[in-house]
């Protein structure tokens, strides 16, 4: 065995610019020009390291899936609490469109996916954006599915566009149209 072979498990202490956020940095790179979610194989080699050695800080594939998925997210819009919520919450809906645009596998990852905790970071931006209206639970619950479903559809429609005719724009008259609805519930 030569002294240049990787050495599996921990990262060595030459290693030391490997860390979480290295990992999950350079799998929204692969991710971007890919488009799908790296394995661990193709991390490794773009890292420069055993894959072993990225199982030290994710104990498995499914921790790794959920941390990369989650700062992906963590990149939408976040409410500046300003008073016009339906504003806020068009920008919401935009940037979740263009992460899902620019990571053309995102959609499907995020709809396979054992965790919530991707989905938890636009659920606690919509509710904060949303507060204003004092809805209900149930009537919250309902807005959110709907939405969602509706960015979802939205989403895979723009990938299927080949002659790039959806734009993220086109949003606006449909959630003018939401927002309407459950604005006229609050009064």
């Amino acid at each position: 065995m030569s002294n240049t072979a990787k050495k599996r498990g921990r990262p060595q202490k030459s290693q030391s610019a490997l860390s979480k956020a290295a990992i999950i940095r350079a799998a929204k790179n692969l991710m971007a020009t890919t488009g799908n979610i790296p394995s661990i194989r193709k991390l490794s080699a773009q890292l420069g390291v055993d894959a072993m050695a990225i199982y030290h800080y994710f104990k498995n594939k499914d921790a790794l899936l959920e941390a990369i998925t989650t700062s992906l997210i963590e990149d939408i819009y976040t409410p500046q609490n300003t008073e016009d919520w339906q504003q806020e919450l068009s920008a919401l809906c935009k940037s979740y469109l263009a992460i899902l645009s620019q990571y053309d596998g995102l959609l499907h990852t995020l709809l396979n996916m054992k965790s919530d905790s991707p989905a938890e970071v636009f659920i606690s931006r919509f509710e904060q954006i949303i507060s204003v209206l004092e809805l209900d639970s149930s009537q919250s619950e309902v807005f959110l599915h709907l939405l969602v479903d509706y960015l979802h559809g939205f989403s895979l429609a723009m990938s299927c566009d080949k002659g790039n005719t959806l734009k993220i724009d086109g949003i606006d008259k449909q959630l003018a149209f939401i927002c309407h609805y459950y604005q006229h519930l609050k009064s």
